[in-house]
């Protein structure tokens, strides 16, 4: 979760390996219970990762309000500043979960028929 006093490199680089964690995580583990369950392996990991995309990102940024309020204070207050530095953090989580995802396509070969 990024916080207003937290700085932001720290911040960027955990937003990008926060929502790089979450996709190679939940899609691993998600593929692990449907394997106990009977289902093919690597075609689960590969339909959960992309499952998961959009909630490893959102995971990454803390959640939507505290983006919300960011967004609010960088329009309504004037503080570009801010503003573009929340769109670098969502940028840098979809670039990890796009990372992860990358990962788990050359992994699976899923894409290949």
């Amino acid at each position: 979760m990024v916080t207003l006093n937290e700085a932001f490199f720290p911040a960027f680089f955990n937003s990008f390996f926060i929502a790089f964690g979450v996709m190679l995580g939940g899609s691993l583990i998600g593929g692990l219970a449907a394997f106990i369950t009977g289902e093919p392996l690597l075609t689960e990991i590969s339909k959960i990762a992309g499952r998961v995309r959009i909630w490893a990102i959102v995971a990454a940024i803390g959640g939507t309000f505290d983006t919300v309020y960011n967004f609010e204070k960088g329009f309504l207050d004037g503080g570009t500043r801010d503003l573009f530095k929340q769109f670098l953090l969502i940028l840098s989580a979809m670039g990890g979960a796009k990372t992860a995802a990358l990962i788990i396509s050359w992994l699976t070969q899923e894409h290949i028929s």
